[in-house]
């Protein structure tokens, strides 16, 4: 077993370029420069709030006599980077520690410096091993941090034993995600969504310290009730587990009764032949741009991981215009929580319910082909994967060519394109109207002028053939979906 520590300190003893990225003391995390917004982007109304709530530097962090729940609400600052390399590419282990960088810039803190280990497998008692643990809480030390962060998530033994010899409090890669989420989300929806993954990560790892474990008089023995009244009662530890479980249950029941709500809204749409198009890809692959681009939405846009959370829905028009939904979802990432993923089902179900998926990739990064993969296998966990796909590589005016034409070749239908520029966005354009479903049922029909509404319904979703005024109305040959078909029988001429 060989290892390899990585410390800001070590930059000019031949590190890799890749490390170096990731590590140089208090460097930004993200690539590019900072993101001015332009009118392209619409209105930004949510920019002032964003930037409003920043951590705060400088607060101490150290275990405490609290309970897991309280614990896990203790703000991120001064983190330093842990991971343990157990297969793939020295370069695929390194591009994890810099999203991990992001990761945690993204949650307000400042990275100082990162660890990388070669296992053949992570230590089941403290992940990194003993050794390496101890040139961890060196570097912590010396470092002056007060959290250390873990490029995967750690089972509650291998947390607990790492935190035991580093003497900081130490957060999993799971943990950091939900931290953002819970950040960003700012619908009812999403708000419920996040609280539901928190507590079902917490509750596989509730402990507590010193008094918080000890038993507490049970039934009614505190008010003196006397006999039949005495027992040990709960632990701390059993009074939380309980509680947590009363507020998933009704979360999950809450989340139900907004799925339906949304469910009624996309069949108003569908029943009016409206098709949808959603855009899904990784994290900070440039989605809200790209629809900002498409639509004018406004929607809020970050150089930064998890901007959006909550589903935005805008409609838009081919060229020859026919109207269609443009849906902007939340962004994947590797190691997805599952708990993110079952929490979120809901809202991705916009996903798997559209005519056809706008995969967008991040031209520039590192390893866009990752993402890809990253992102489909996300989409087989929520039966997307058979929707109709055009990959939307983004980001193409600072990409580099050789890249962006491997990836064009690998992909069956993928184009280039650049939302910041406007590059390559008519074709895009083009595409996404050829690759709508088509409408199918040829009409010939014959509208009263008092009927406007249907003749605008034609118009809008289906394709017209031909159409003349008489006295009586306007005929109207055209090709209409099955719906729409059905409304227009009673005019058949």
């Amino acid at each position: 077993m060989s290892e390899h520590a990585y410390d800001a300190d070590d930059i000019d003893d031949g590190l890799p370029a890749a490390a170096q990225d990731v590590l140089t003391r208090r460097a930004s995390a993200l690539a590019g420069a900072a993101y001015e917004p332009s009118d392209r982007d619409g209105d930004q109304l949510d920019r002032e709030e964003r930037t409003a709530l920043r951590r705060i530097e400088g607060l101490s962090t150290e275990l405490q006599d609290v309970t897991e729940v309280e614990y896990r609400q203790l703000r991120l600052e001064r983190v330093v980077l842990a991971g343990v390399w157990t297969e793939g590419s020295a370069q695929d282990a390194e591009n994890s520690l810099r999203e991990l960088a992001a990761l945690a810039e993204t949650a307000g803190s400042t990275v100082l410096a990162g660890m990388l280990q070669r296992r053949q497998r992570p230590d089941p008692g403290t992940w990194l091993g003993s050794g390496k643990a101890e040139e961890l809480r060196d570097v912590v030390i010396a470092e002056g941090a007060d959290t250390v962060v873990c490029d995967s998530e750690l089972a509650p033994s291998q947390r607990r034993g790492l935190e035991d010899i580093v003497k900081v409090k130490v957060i999993d890669r799971t943990a950091l995600i939900l931290d953002i989420f819970a950040q960003h989300a700012k619908s009812r929806e999403g708000k419920a969504q996040v609280e539901l993954a928190q507590l079902q990560y917490l509750l596989q790892r509730l402990r507590g310290w010193g008094e918080s474990m000890s038993r507490q008089a049970g039934g009614r023995v505190a008010g003196g009730e006397g006999i039949g009244s005495r027992g040990p009662g709960e632990t701390k530890i059993e009074l939380d587990r309980r509680r947590i479980n009363t507020r998933i249950a009704k979360l999950r029941r809450d989340i139900r009764a907004m799925k339906t709500h949304r469910d009624t809204k996309r069949h108003s749409r569908t029943s009016h032949g409206t098709p949808s198009v959603a855009i899904a890809g990784y994290t900070n692959a440039g989605k809200s741009s790209l629809l900002n681009r498409l639509t004018g939405a406004g929607v809020l846009v970050e150089n930064q991981l998890f901007a959006t959370l909550d589903t935005t829905v805008r409609r838009a028009q081919t060229p020859e215009g026919r109207e269609f939904t443009l849906t902007d979802t939340v962004g994947f990432v590797r190691q997805l929580p599952h708990e993110l993923i079952d929490a979120f089902r809901s809202t991705l179900e916009e996903v798997a319910d559209a005519d056809l998926l706008l995969h967008v990739v991040d031209g520039s990064h590192p390893d866009p082909e990752g993402q890809i993969s990253a992102v489909r296998a996300v989409l087989a966990d929520v039966d997307a994967a058979d929707v109709k796909e055009i990959v939307v590589v983004n980001k193409a005016d600072i990409a580099d060519p050789e890249v962006l034409d491997r990836i064009l070749r690998h992909e069956r239908h993928a184009i280039a394109v650049s939302a910041h520029t406007g590059r390559g966005i008519p074709e895009l354009i083009d595409l996404i109207a050829a690759e709508l479903p088509r409408p199918s049922v040829e009409i010939d029909v014959l509208i009263p002028y008092d009927r406007g509404d249907l003749l605008s319904r034609i118009h809008d979703t289906g394709e017209i053939l031909g159409n003349d005024h008489t006295a009586q109305g306007t005929r109207v040959q055209a090709l209409v979906g099955p719906d729409l078909a059905a409304d227009l029988a009673p005019y058949a001429a």
